[in-house]
């Protein structure tokens, strides 16, 4: 009966979605947030894939009905997509044409609420959770609570705070009418929000952890979960760049968006479609990326540096150097290529094999008698270059 109903609910919520993102597409139009039937259009696309991935965490629901992860996905994207509604709605109430929808204090609140939760919630439960909706041992369960009180903490004391401080509100009345005293919510934000922070990183600590004590099936699952969770980082401290920089929209679209590859990694692997792709994904990531960095500062570093040698006899403004620079990075390419490949395959193998089992056996047979053997890890990379299938 509760599988049928969470089933149920979990269906639900695609219509939901859909209406909520059609609804903003609409108030944002007539709030004059969308420029053109361009900006419709790509708004509309946008919209779709987070329909998408609705979706996704639906198929785990209904795959994995024991498992909360989907649920995670789903719920995280109906909130986002909720949030951008009430903002829109709440703009149209109050400013683009005030007094004609009611409730558009309220629902400003509500859209300077409900972020709080995808932005840190969302990603800590499913680094906890992730992959079999478990946590990793008893004592994480502090870690899971220590979540859950921060992010319900930040809540209430931008709740209870008399004026909206985040744009595009800022500066608008409460609805709740409450006038608490200022140390209280001072108290609350200082806990609050440092809170969530170090809750995050022990959540993304458990799941390194779990990498690291992890095998087979579920080792592939944490891999993919781990390698789209490297970008967080720097896109969270990109997005807060920009947003006291002056540039809330971007800010607020890297925050969003650099957690959507984490959901879309988190369903892909619960449903163990093509898992072993991981490991082409981080082998061409680690290849490609440090052959752009490598090709890139060989060009810059060339450029700069024979049109210093060539400016007395060709002059400051000739070619001659960007044209050399140009045919020694073609010429240089495959070679690094390939050097950067077998690297990256020696190191890949060499961290895969039992290196301990192995030298103790080898121990093991010299100390019956047999000749002793060389360590098979100082011939294995020469043995990798020189049969290379790749």
């Amino acid at each position: 009966m509760i599988v049928r109903a969470a089933r149920f609910v979990s269906w639900i919520t695609l219509p939901v979605t859909l209406v909520l993102i059609l609804g903003g597409i609409y108030l944002s139009k007539l709030n004059g947030d969308i420029p053109g039937a361009a900006g419709v259009v790509v708004n509309v696309l946008l919209g779709l894939v987070l329909l998408g991935f609705v979706a996704l965490g639906v198929l785990v629901v209904h795959r994995r009905p024991g498992n909360p992860v989907g649920w995670i996905i789903a719920g995280a994207i109906v909130t986002a997509v909720a949030s951008d509604f009430v903002q829109s709605y709440g703009v149209y109430a109050l400013y683009t044409e005030p007094g004609s929808l009611p409730g558009g204090a309220v629902m400003a609140l509500l859209s300077t609420l409900m972020f709080i939760p995808v932005l840190f919630a969302a990603p800590a439960l499913l680094f906890l959770l992730f992959p079999n909706g478990n946590l990793p041992g008893r004592r994480w369960r502090v870690v899971l609570w220590l979540v859950i009180l921060t992010t319900c903490t930040t809540m209430v004391s931008g709740a209870l705070d008399p004026k909206l401080d985040d744009a595009p509100f800022k500066g608008v009345v409460n609805p709740l009418g409450q006038d608490p005293p200022r140390t209280l919510i001072d108290t609350l934000s200082t806990i609050g929000w440092p809170g969530m922070a170090a809750s995050f990183l022990l959540a993304a600590i458990a799941m390194i952890l779990r990498l690291r004590r992890s095998r087979g099936v579920e080792r592939q699952q944490l891999k993919w979960i781990a390698a789209t969770a490297a970008v967080l980082p720097f896109a969270s401290a990109a997005g807060i760049i920009s947003y006291y920089l002056g540039y809330e929209t971007v800010g607020g679209l890297l925050a969003t968006f650099s957690f959507v590859p984490v959901l879309f990694a988190a369903g892909y692997d619960v449903l163990r479609y093509r898992l072993y792709d991981i490991d082409v994904v981080i082998n061409r990531t680690l290849v490609y990326g440090s052959l752009t960095v490598m090709l890139a500062l060989l060009y810059f570093g060339g450029v700069a540096g024979l049109q210093r040698l060539l400016s007395p006899v060709a002059g400051q403004d000739s070619q001659l150097a960007i044209v050399a620079s140009t045919l020694a990075i073609a010429a240089l390419f495959n070679p690094l290529r390939r050097r950067i490949q077998d690297f990256a395959r020696c190191r890949d193998v060499l961290s895969a094999l039992p290196r301990r089992k192995v030298r103790a056996t080898l121990d093991t047979l010299a100390r019956r008698g047999f000749p002793r053997l060389p360590d098979p890890w100082l011939l294995l990379p020469e043995a990798l270059l020189c049969s290379r299938p790749w």
